[in-house]
Parts: C-alpha cells; structure tokens; sequence
C-alpha cells in the first residue's frame, strides 16, 4: 500500500501500481494522487509513528458512526434545535474518545518538538 510504504520511493512505485490497477474504474480518485505527489509524500519525511497518527482517522470515524447511530434510531426530530441538543449531549457522552492514550506518545511527542522545535515552545507540551 503507498500508506504503509518504508519511504516515498517505494510508496511512488506501489501508487503507480494502484494507478495501473485503478485508474480506468475511479479516474477522479487516482489523478489527485497522481498530480499531487510531490505534496503527498511529504508524508514519508517522518518517522512511522508519526505517520500513523496522522491518516488514521479511527476516532473521527466513530466520532460519525455515533452521531449516525444517534439520528437513525430517533426519526424525526420536533425542530432543528432539538436535534442539534442530542447531538450536543451524545458528543459530551463521546468525551472518552478523544481522551483515549496513544500508544508511544512520549516518544511521538518528543520527536514531534523536535522536528517543529520553531513552532513548538517547551511549554506547550508536558512530556
């Protein structure tokens, strides 16, 4: 996969792969790839864990799913503004999520100010 590709090299030589296998059926997926990979394989500049935390989207996607899960078994809401107060309520419930520990993060968290050490003051981050 160009995702989990050791560096951008290889990850080229396996997106030319999916080019070759997926370009007829889903154009309009494939070329963005293609046209932008300078830009994209920024991306292998860091280190795997780095890269991890960054296209996985595991909380988001259930962030979605509850929200979903929330508005299909209600129906129909008296207004507006009493659908917006459950989904209020069910992402203060979903607080857990976003508190969940990373694995390695000090070590991710270090490697991170060092790489921004222009962006990131000391203080900014407890390790």
């Amino acid at each position: 996969s160009v995702y989990q590709a050791p560096n951008s090299i290889i990850g080229e030589e396996n997106l030319l792969v999916l080019e070759e296998k997926w370009r007829k059926l889903y154009p309009k997926a494939v070329e963005p790839w293609i046209n932008n990979w300078e830009r994209l394989s920024v991306f292998f500049q860091y280190s795997p864990a780095i890269r991890k935390i960054v296209y996985t989207t595991n909380t988001i996607e259930a962030y979605h799913r509850q929200i979903r899960k929330l508005t299909k078994t209600k129906g129909a809401f008296t207004s507006d503004n009493a659908l917006l107060k459950l989904a209020f309520l069910s992402i203060m419930n979903m607080d857990k999520l976003w508190n969940k520990k990373v694995f390695s993060w000090k070590e991710i968290l270090s490697e991170i100010s060092i790489i921004f050490a222009d962006r990131i003051a000391d203080e900014d981050f407890e390790l």
